[in-house]
C-alpha cells in the first residue's frame, strides 16, 4: 500500500487557495450571471485582424495568419507580391500596439513573412507563387510537385511531371501533365525549395 504524503496535498492546498481566492469573484446568488476570473483575458483573435487589415487596406500587403496564444502572444504574418521588408513590420507593429490598450492587456507582439517552408494559407500566397515549383501534398496523403500555373478561388492547376512507359520501350518517359486541384483536396502547400 502507497503511503499518501498528506502535507505534501496540505501545501499545494496552501499555496495555490490565495491565488484562487484572490482570481475568483465571489456573487452573489440572486444575480444570474456566473462567476468569473478577474485578471487579464485573453485578447481576440478578430479584434487583432480588424486592426491589422484597416492598417493595411490601401497597400499591396495582405494578411497571411493571425495567432493569438492564451498567453497573449500574438503572432501576425504579412506578406506581399514583391516581399516583406522590416520597415512593413514594424508599420503594422505599430498600428496593432496603437490600437491595443496595454493598460488593459498585456501582451507580447510579433509581425512576421512566413516563412519559406510555411504552408500556403491564402490565396495570395498562391497567386504570389504562380510560375514556380511547389510541393502539394494532397488530403489522401499523396505527393506531387509541379509548376504552379494558376490559383483562384476554387483551386489550383499544376503541371506535373509523370512517368509513362510507352509499349515497346524499356525506359519510362516523363510526360508532362496537367493536374487540377480543389482546395479542399489540398492538406498542403509549400514552395519547393531547389538547391
Amino acid at each position: 500500500m502507497k503511503k499518501i504524503n498528506i502535507f505534501f496535498y496540505i501545501q499545494i492546498l496552501v499555496l495555490s487557495l490565495p491565488r484562487f481566492l484572490l482570481s475568483y469573484v465571489i456573487f452573489d446568488e440572486g444575480d444570474k450571471k456566473p462567476p468569473y476570473f478577474v485578471g487579464k483575458s485573453m485578447i481576440s483573435k478578430e479584434v487583432v485582424k480588424e486592426i491589422v487589415v484597416k492598417h493595411i487596406q490601401e497597400t499591396k500587403i495582405f494578411l497571411v495568419d493571425v495567432k493569438v496564444g492564451s498567453d497573449n502572444r500574438i503572432s501576425v504574418e504579412i506578406d506581399s507580391q514583391q516581399g516583406i521588408s522590416i520597415e512593413d513590420c514594424v508599420a503594422v507593429s505599430r498600428a496593432v500596439e496603437a490600437g491595443m490598450n496595454r493598460d488593459e492587456e498585456d501582451f507580447e507582439l510579433e509581425v512576421s513573412s512566413p516563412g519559406l517552408t510555411q504552408p500556403f494559407k491564402v490565396l495570395e500566397q498562391y497567386l504570389k507563387n504562380c510560375g514556380r515549383q511547389v510541393d502539394v501534398v494532397k488530403s489522401d496523403g499523396q505527393k506531387l510537385k509541379g509548376l504552379l500555373q494558376q490559383a483562384d478561388n476554387d483551386g489550383i492547376v499544376l503541371e506535373v511531371a509523370t512517368k509513362i512507359r510507352e509499349a515497346g520501350q524499356k525506359r519510362p518517359k516523363n510526360v508532362m501533365q496537367t493536374v487540377a486541384l480543389n482546395y479542399n483536396d489540398i492538406k498542403a502547400t509549400k514552395v519547393a525549395l531547389t538547391f
